[in-house]
């Protein structure tokens, strides 16, 4: 296998999670295309994490649709801990 070939599918699928996250929180304005890549990598590393250690196995062992839906509710994660932060920071 192409050592590239994981790092093409980490933008693809971070890219798609981080799109879909957008258009479900409501963000999808506020992120260029690399913000959304770089917010569907970010959350497919956290909703990896969560989903091996809640299930025991990795995401990415059954296929681009399990990916893709870990990365985008990961992404979603990223989004509403951003508005959670961002909300007290606003009322300091």
């Amino acid at each position: 296998m192409n050592p590239n070939y994981g790092i093409i599918m980490w933008i693809i699928v971070g890219g798609l999670g981080g799109w879909l996250a957008g258009r479900f929180m409501g963000t999808a304005k506020e992120h260029s295309t690399l913000g959304n890549i770089a917010l569907g990598i970010v959350g497919a590393i956290l909703g990896g994490f969560i989903a091996r250690s809640l299930l025991g196995d990795s995401p990415s062992n059954n296929g681009f649709i399990a990916s893709t839906a870990v990365a985008t509710l990961g992404a979603c994660l990223v989004i509403w801990l951003r508005r959670l932060f961002e909300g007290k920071r606003a009322k300091n």
